[in-house]
């Protein structure tokens, strides 16, 4: 009996879930997704009702003695702690200058981090994979302007071009901003973005758009001229719909491949424009925010407070890099077998 022939998708899937890179990367995308969406549910967070002044910059809860942590219980100002003393994991990240529960503030992080990353991601999917089609399936003088803009967005390096456009689309006049404060006012997206850390999540879109749309112009370029593309011209498909149903299906493959990795580099681009002092501003709880509070206070001893949202941030780059690669390899025709 003949066994039906098993598709490239379910070849890849079939690949990756027996790759030890790729099932930690999914692993590890998978507990970060998994806090984002089950934390604010379980513990909401309210900025006024999570400081403690009395107990600000204490270090974790499992490095202090008996003694320390009783102290601690003592002065705490929060009403559910005045008659329970601290265990010994009660604030295991400790505080920050506020008082505030670190541990509770990394959590929150993670709904930011991942939103404003995967929706720059996106984005630049969007545009840049349209523009890639675009430029290498019709050429001539679309391909060579759409060309030249993308290596002039990749000229710049990354991260000023970043600096540049947020610092821009910052200025309350702009009309960038006021675009900005009207998209943030919606229900669904207020408690995750503010202005500033909207315009940071489209700068980086902006500079991840070229990386995606050159990938998609290789792409096309290399599946045009294949003998089934010839057999649709020849049989009277439409230019639109070669590109919608031939072209771009079997293009998707270094796309999908590239946005794993871009998700990594965009949530490290963001934390650095936050620390830059460009994206979220508190008291939102954005790791790179937060990095850039933590920095005063590396130097005195409190090093809790930068350890813990930058392991966040390793975290999650480990994670989609090593899914990516999990991906590239499983999505390679070559290592079929």
């Amino acid at each position: 009996m003949l066994r039906k022939p098993r598709s490239l998708w379910s070849d890849a899937r079939r690949r990756l879930l027996s790759s030890t890179v790729g099932l930690m990367g999914m692993a590890i995308c998978a507990f970060l997704f998994a806090i984002a969406i089950i934390t604010p549910i379980v513990q909401p967070l309210d900025q006024t009702l999570n400081r403690d002044t009395a107990n600000k910059l204490q270090p974790p809860s499992w490095l202090m003695s008996q003694e320390e942590r009783a102290d601690a219980a003592k002065k705490s100002i929060d009403k559910a702690r005045k008659d329970t003393p601290w265990g010994r994991f009660e604030r295991p990240f400790g505080t920050d200058q506020l008082g505030r529960d670190i541990f509770i503030r990394v959590l929150h992080g993670a709904p930011i981090s991942l939103t404003v990353g995967t929706f720059a991601v996106v984005l630049a999917v969007i545009f840049g994979s349209l523009l890639g089609l675009v430029s290498g399936f019709f050429g001539g003088i679309i391909d060579t302007i759409t060309t030249w803009l993308m290596d002039i967005l990749l000229a710049f390096p990354s991260i000023l071009l970043a600096i540049a456009l947020t610092a821009i689309s910052n200025n309350r006049e702009s009309f960038s901003y006021k675009f900005s404060q009207q998209i943030t006012e919606l229900p669904i997206l207020q408690t995750i973005f503010d202005p500033p850390l909207f315009n940071a999540m489209l700068a980086v879109a902006v500079i991840e758009i070229p990386i995606f749309g050159r990938i998609a112009r290789a792409a096309v370029l290399s599946v045009r001229n294949q003998e089934y593309i010839h057999a649709a011209e020849a049989v009277g498909v439409s230019r639109m719909r070669m590109l919608m149903r031939h072209i771009l299906p079997n293009s998707l493959t270094p796309i999908l491949v590239q946005m794993t990795l871009s998700v990594a580099s965009s949530i490290t681009s963001v934390a650095a424009l936050g620390f830059l002092g460009l994206g979220a501003q508190p008291p939102r709880p954005e790791w790179g925010s937060m990095l850039s509070t933590a920095r005063e206070y590396v130097g005195t001893g409190q090093w809790w407070y930068a350890l813990f949202p930058g392991i966040a941030i390793m975290l999650t780059v480990l994670g989609f890099n090593l899914l990516g690669d999990g991906l590239r390899d499983a999505l390679d025709p070559r290592l079929k077998h």
